[in-house]
Formats: C-alpha cells, structure tokens, sequence
C-alpha cells in the first residue's frame, strides 16, 4: 500500500527508529501482500478519499474532527463504508459523524489525567485497532505514536482516515502483532487495552509489553476482569459476551499479581468500570448484522452475559518499569 510505505519511510526517519526500519518495513510488506478478497474494495475506498482535497484535523470531544474535506458528506460516507464495520471512533468529517460500535472517547477521560504526559515521547498503542487511540496519543504531543495492530481491514479504515486531513499528525499503525515486532525498548508508554483477555499466554503478552518500554517508563493496561480474591480468574468455555477467544479473566488482585510477578513497580488501579452499551453501542456504521452489547448481556438479567457468565467490567492499570 503505497500511502503506508511513504508515511512509514518519513516517520522512521530519525536515529532511534532507524535501526528497526527495514525489519519493520518487511514485515509489513508481507502482511499486506497477503490474499484477501476484500483488498480490490478496500483499495477502492481508500482511491476514492486520497483524490478528496484534504481537511483540518482537530479534537472536538468525543470526536476526532477533520474540518474542510473537500468533498460531500455523502461522497465521503459512501467511500467510508466499503471499510465496515468501524469498531473504534468516534469521528466527524465535515458534517458527518462516523459513531463507531465504540465510543472511545470515554475510556480517554478515564485515563487521561492519569497517566505520564505523552508529550513529545514515544508511545506504543498494542492492539490498535484502526488507531483512534494511537492518534488520540499523538494530538495529546506524542514525539512519535506507533500502534500494532495485525487485521488488515483496520489499517485501511487508519489509512483512510489519514488521507484525510493534511496535518502532519505523527503517529503510524503497523500491519503486525506484538510478537512480530522486533525487540524495541525505545518507548516512554506503551499501551495496552482489550487485549490481555486474548492472549492463550498472559504472562508472555507481559514480558513481550515489558521488553518494549525504556527505563522509568509506564505501562497502562486495560482489561476485563471479574469480582473474586487473589488468585480467582474466570476461563470461559466457548464464548463470552458473544466473543471469541476470551481465554482468561482475573479478579483485580490476581491481575495485579501478574504483573508483580513480570517484574512491574508501582503498580496502580486507575479505574474499574462497567462496560455499558451507552460506550458499546449499535450504530450504522457497524454494518447488516449490527449487533452490540446490549445483544451479548442475558435477556432477563443484564448483570450476565449471554452465556450467563458476569457481564463486562473493565479495569485500567499503570505500572512502571
């Protein structure tokens, strides 16, 4: 994808990312040469949005806002979803907002008077997504803002919305995992949220996150986790709140266990949260089957799951180094 490449060649342009650049860069080069039947419509979209004179991107809470697109509202929401289902958001392009299933903005007021100023740091946003958070870091001052995040639809929808605005926003999102990455302990904060749970090997995913961070830098953690004492975890059997590949919920205290036994300090709980469907919402902008939260809590009893297990709670940590 040629917009990625150029971007990607400028961004790790300086002498601390250079040195993982042409590793980067081919790992990359194969995730997006990979088959994919819906790779001709998503490169349409973005065809479509990089002829659009470009906008003024902005913050106007909850939404990220690009201003001055030059284009209809209805030009751009027809190129915008041949990239569905949008998961994270909210934005605002001209007049139209994009309401993602997501709305994002509310975990970042949870976190974001908390946490080590990003200014003119580096920050790694680890499971990504499209990216709204890894620019959310970036218009908060980040030096350089990298997100990971390896479905492919997600960095189109990222590139889409790049090719958007024309400010020098400095922030990237690369086709890959954690894993793939190679050993980068260049940055101040490193993120992750909603992806601990996925993980068959939570403690792996930890020391993977800690081998990534500089001396004296901050971890923050977000995750699911469930009410019970130190050494209490939830392991689902089949699916939890409709999803896939939930392998492993801790209480608060086991989970700050984890993390004293990956070698992390100063390890503080910032938040603990219900998750409702005011924040996981059906919206158009999810596609034909948009179903949601709401659809994935029991029926008769909105303090279980479907599968009658204890309905979402998420809790954010920081921890250093």
């Amino acid at each position: 994808m040629k917009l990625f490449e150029d971007k990607f060649k400028l961004f790790f342009n300086d002498l601390v990312l250079q040195k993982f650049k042409d590793e980067c860069l081919l790992k990359s080069r194969d995730a997006f040469a990979v088959k994919n039947g819906n790779i001709p419509k998503w490169t349409s979209a973005l065809d479509e949005i990089n002829a659009f004179k470009k906008g003024d991107l902005d913050l106007n809470e909850p939404y990220i806002s690009i201003k001055n697109i030059g284009a209809s509202s209805d030009t751009i929401e027809a190129s915008l979803k041949k990239l569905l289902p949008w998961r994270k958001g909210p934005y605002i392009l001209n007049d139209l907002k994009l309401e993602s299933e997501w709305l994002g903005d509310l975990k970042w007021q949870r976190l974001k008077n908390k946490i080590k100023p990003l200014h003119n740091k580096r920050v790694l946003d680890v499971g990504a997504g499209n990216g709204y958070f890894t620019m959310r870091m970036a218009l908060e001052g980040a030096k350089q803002a990298i997100g990971v995040e390896p479905f492919l639809l997600f960095n189109y929808q990222y590139a889409a919305i790049d090719a958007l605005f024309k400010n020098n926003l400095n922030s990237i999102l690369l086709p890959l995992r954690l894993e793939e990455l190679p050993n980068m302990p260049v940055f101040d904060s490193v993120f992750s949220m909603g992806v601990l749970y996925h993980q068959r090997d939570h403690m792996e995913h930890l020391s993977l996150l800690k081998k990534m961070m500089s001396p004296e830098s901050e971890l923050i953690l977000e995750t699911l986790i469930v009410d019970g004492p130190k050494n209490f975890k939830l392991t689902p059997e089949g699916r939890y709140a409709n999803m896939r590949n939930v392998y492993c919920l801790p209480s608060i205290e086991t989970l700050k266990s984890w993390l004293d036994d990956a070698d992390f300090k100063n390890i503080e709980v910032i938040d603990i949260s219900q998750t409702t469907p005011t924040e996981q919402r059906k919206t158009s902008w999810i596609g034909d089957n948009p179903a949601s939260l709401e659809d994935f809590l029991h029926p008769s009893d909105s303090s279980l799951t479907i599968e009658g297990y204890p309905a979402p709670k998420r809790a954010i940590v920081i921890c250093k180094n």
